[in-house]
């Protein structure tokens, strides 16, 4: 193939990037230099590091960073246990189904299982604990997020650990290594990115969950994603939603370059 057609085929990719891409994130830009009344402006950036605003951020981070953690640890060995199981395809269709499900309708879902006479609570009940308060709480945000979340850091873990040289295993053993550093010495460090494809495909989009926040936590958990929402649909202030989005993309870009591939 050479260049020129190569060129052709560039179009409609160079193309998506400008229009759904490119333009946006410019557009959030400009809009972040306006305030309400529709005045050039930099107050909306000073507005960002008031403490308010770095209360949230920090809450956002932590959040996220809960929900990350929590997924690596489920994740991790149900991705390596599925790749010693004989049906593994099929688990991981299984485990994968749930995506395909509107977000919306599982966030119902849990309202119900959560719910004051949900099956959570009849489990309880069962056990003499009594009724809880589930639902509305930092638990049942970041148990639902979890849940939500899991297939995508399963999956590049999972592919990595299939990519995996077993011969790598074998020489660890033959030269008296235990389980645990030919974990830790060899498949974990083989793997890993994996596991940093699995960090970013959870963590950046749990910097700006918002339904989740309203439905399962009750407004009791605000991150970056509930102020954006807020400031575009009820107080219409775009501006300050803009830069808002500015910082959060800021910190997107920077957690991809963290967790990138160095080679």
């Amino acid at each position: 193939m050479d260049n020129k057609t190569r060129n052709i085929y560039l179009i409609p990719y160079v193309l998506w990037i400008v229009l759904f891409v490119i333009a946006p994130v410019l557009l959030i830009l400009y809009y972040s230099f306006f305030n309400v009344e529709g005045q050039f402006t930099f107050e909306n950036y000073e507005k960002f590091f008031t403490p308010v605003y770095l209360k949230m951020t920090v809450s956002s981070f932590w959040y996220a960073f809960l929900i990350t953690a929590f997924s690596l640890l489920i994740a991790y060995p149900t991705a390596y246990l599925l790749t010693r199981t004989k049906h593994k395809q099929l688990w991981l269709l299984l485990i994968i189904l749930p995506s395909w499900i509107n977000l919306l309708l599982k966030a119902y879902a849990f309202l119900g299982i959560f719910g004051t006479y949900g099956p959570a609570n009849a489990l309880l009940e069962v056990f003499g604990i009594g009724t809880q308060q589930i639902l509305f709480t930092d638990f049942s945000f970041v148990f639902v997020s979890v849940y939500i979340f899991i297939p995508f850091m399963i999956l590049p873990i999972f592919n990595s650990l299939e990519e995996l040289n077993p011969s790598f295993i074998d020489a660890a053993r033959d030269l008296g290594a235990s389980a645990w550093t030919t974990f830790r010495r060899v498949i974990f460090p083989l793997t890993l990115d994996g596991v940093k494809s699995g960090c970013q495909a959870v963590f950046i989009p749990a910097l700006s969950l918002f339904m989740i926040t309203r439905l399962i936590a009750g407004n009791r958990v605000i991150t970056l994603g509930t102020a954006i929402e807020q400031h575009f649909l009820v107080t219409q202030d775009w501006g300050m939603g803009s830069t808002i989005a500015v910082f959060l993309i800021i910190a997107m870009a920077i957690i991809m370059i963290l967790t990138g591939n160095r080679k």
